[in-house]
């Protein structure tokens, strides 16, 4: 399984609404939100709690460590 965006396990921030960023790990696109009409979405985990979310692909970009 390949992602256009990230690779598996990529660093990455997550951009959250009050301007701040959290580290995590890009696991996939989700593809059910665009199937039904809503904005892509990402699947990460947060390194610093090590917990599993699902957030909007456009709250993402790299991160070079």
């Amino acid at each position: 399984m390949s992602d256009a965006f990230f690779e598996q396990g990529q660093k990455i921030w997550v951009h959250t609404p009050d301007g701040g960023a959290r580290p995590a790990l890009w696991v996939g696109e989700g593809d059910n939100a665009t199937f039904f009409g809503g904005a892509p979405l990402a699947y990460v985990v947060f390194t610093d709690t090590r917990e599993g979310a699902e957030v909007a692909l456009d709250h993402v970009t790299a991160r070079d460590e």
